[in-house]
């Protein structure tokens, strides 16, 4: 429990000093800057994590294929949720965002720990 709600604060930290460093634009309105650099973030993170989907080659143990394509979709939207905490400003989608970090953490951690645990296939 205490893991969880450092983890939430770390989270709501980086959010918070993201959004203090963010860089002043001119000739652009701040939310067009904002719009765009979340929209560019958010295409990078998508784009990662299908080239993480794509490179799990089949092995033809659905439990390891499952939990190797699952990892770098779930690493994806931990990286949109961390966007959200840095751009979104709705307190309801900001808890979400912070929800969906912890809880795919954890999962990203329960699928590495089977997949080390799996018997090699011939």
């Amino acid at each position: 429990m205490h893991r969880w709600i450092g983890q939430v604060l770390a989270l709501a930290l980086i959010g918070m000093t993201a959004q203090a460093q963010e860089p002043h634009h001119h000739g652009a309105s701040s939310a067009e800057s904002t719009d765009d650099t979340f929209a560019s973030q958010m295409m990078e993170a998508m784009s990662r994590m299908d080239a993480g989907m794509m490179a799990a080659k089949p092995t033809g143990d659905p439990d390891r294929d499952f939990a190797a394509m699952m990892i770098p979709h779930h690493q994806g939207a931990i990286d949109m949720a961390k966007l959200q905490l840095i751009h979104g400003r709705n307190p309801v989608l900001r808890r979400l965002a912070q929800g969906i970090i912890v809880e795919q953490q954890q999962e990203i951690e329960v699928m590495q720990r089977v997949l080390a645990e799996l018997p090699a296939r011939p």
